[in-house]
């Protein structure tokens, strides 16, 4: 399985020829590739999921299902971009194959960043009993990671919690996203913190936009 890394929180998954698009938002390049059997908006925020990116995606690949809780299906409502899309509403524990790839879906809600901004739905996607993305929540699967895409920057994070959780997950491999909030300076400070909790029992696997990583 190839993971490819793109601007901030989207990855691109391929497996036997299909592809697997997850949150392609508005910090990321324009995602335009074939061979696309689903793709998954972990929630409703912009940077995870756009109706321009959507729509660009569908183009390519007509009628191919999009995966997401049910905050996204209502953000996407009356888009005149994705036209009759409609979202195959997920949560938590549900379960759905598409292609060579079998997802499973854990969490409910976005993580809190203050009082007076409403927490949205947010539903994790694990791919293949393989690599886990959480979205924006501290999400753990409750079963072995060999690959976990975890946020480094973001309102909601505090890198000490981001620490306890990984230190709970106690993935294989680490894979840093959601970077675009930090300068480069505070990108490879948090990712030394998270190596402190991750390393030497596991590693971290920093990506460059259009990297990717075999699993």
């Amino acid at each position: 399985m190839l993971v490819t890394k793109l601007e901030h929180a989207c990855l691109i998954v391929e497996q036997d020829g299909d592809r697997l698009v997850i949150d392609p938002g508005a910090y990321t390049r324009p995602v335009d590739t074939s061979g696309v059997v689903a793709v998954v908006v972990t929630h409703e925020h912009p940077d995870h999921g756009t109706a321009e990116q959507l729509t660009r995606i569908l183009e390519r690949n007509p009628g191919i299902p999009v995966f997401g809780p049910a905050g996204v299906a209502s953000a996407l409502v009356g888009s005149a971009l994705v036209g009759s899309v409609v979202v195959d509403v997920v949560t938590d524990g549900d379960t759905r194959t598409v292609g060579a790839f079998t997802l499973t879906f854990h969490g409910t809600r976005h993580q809190l960043i203050h009082s007076s901004v409403p927490v949205v739905d947010n539903t994790g996607v694990f791919v293949n009993g393989t690599l886990f993305h959480p979205g924006d929540a501290y999400i753990d699967p409750g079963v072995p990671v060999e690959v976990f895409a975890t946020p480094v920057g973001a309102p909601w994070l505090k890198i000490g919690e981001l620490m306890e959780h990984l230190a709970a997950v106690a993935p294989r491999r680490a894979v840093p996203i959601h970077e675009a909030t930090l300068s480069d300076i505070g990108f490879a400070g948090h990712t030394d913190r998270i190596r402190q909790v991750v390393e030497p029992a596991g590693q971290v696997v920093v990506l460059e936009p259009g990297e990717s990583l075999t699993v």
